[in-house]
């Protein structure tokens, strides 16, 4: 299997770094991970202050790593025992081909707590301080009211397929957190979008992109009017979500 031969390969590379844990989360770990089509979200905890040589290192580590099939899609975020209970601290990460920092969200958090697959190491427990239901839903209503609502009128992201399959099932999910104070998957999230009025076409449209076999990208027509489907749905949503919540 290309995913498990690609994460023996990482935690090969990065032994000599001594990891004192390394975790995954996301779909990997909540058991909707779709080969080559997920995302590998992983957090390693290394022992020791990022210097500038570990940071080379890790550098080094994932070029090698371009040649294994999905190392495109394997990103992982980087902490140490002294940085990793700072929720609002940005951390060393490697995604989308490259290295720049970003925190750790509540989100991500509660995922590791709740459900996070230890691949080497300490458990989450005993290094990440647990994240109260407060502060992850004040950091859900947040991201729906100060990333996607904004994003909502900005017309031409919504053409993209990644803009119309994370802004639906990220808010279907917000619902679910902010109601009963749990995190759902993206499965579960995507059977959730007829119920809440969304279109059935842009919900089968997701439906078989994710785990069906549509693969080639969509026509420019049905794009254009997905668009317009998804953001004047998420537009009235999320005002009353937040509303509601916030």
């Amino acid at each position: 299997m290309p995913t498990a031969a690609l994460l023996d390969r990482f935690l090969t590379e990065l032994a000599p770094l001594a990891p004192v844990a390394v975790w995954a989360h996301g779909s990997l770990a909540g058991g909707d991970y779709q080969e080559g089509r997920s995302d590998l979200d992983l957090i390693a905890v290394l022992d020791g202050p990022l210097t500038p040589r570990t940071v080379w290192r890790l550098a080094k580590l994932h070029a090698r790593l371009r040649a294994e099939p999905l190392a495109v899609q394997l990103h992982c975020t980087y902490l140490t025992p002294d940085t990793a209970d700072d929720p609002g601290r940005r951390h060393l990460t490697w995604a989308h081909e490259e290295l720049f920092k970003r925190p750790v969200t509540p989100v991500t958090r509660r995922e590791l707590h709740s459900f996070g697959r230890v691949l080497h190491g300490k458990a989450p427990g005993g290094l990440l301080p647990p994240v109260s239901d407060r502060e992850l839903g004040d950091f859900v209503v947040r991201d729906q009211r100060d990333f996607w609502r904004p994003a909502v009128d900005n017309a031409h992201l919504w053409t993209r397929d990644v803009w119309v399959d994370l802004g639906l099932i990220t808010f279907a999910r917000a619902g679910i957190t902010l109601r009963d104070g749990r995190l759902i998957s993206k499965r579960e999230a995507l059977d959730l979008l007829p119920g809440l009025g969304v279109s059935a076409e842009v919900v089968e449209d997701i439906r078989r992109r994710r785990y069906g076999d549509a693969d080639a990208p969509p026509g420019e027509e049905w794009a254009a009017r997905r668009a317009g489907l998804t953001r004047a749905y998420l537009r009235s949503a999320i005002d009353e979500l937040v509303t509601a919540y916030g």
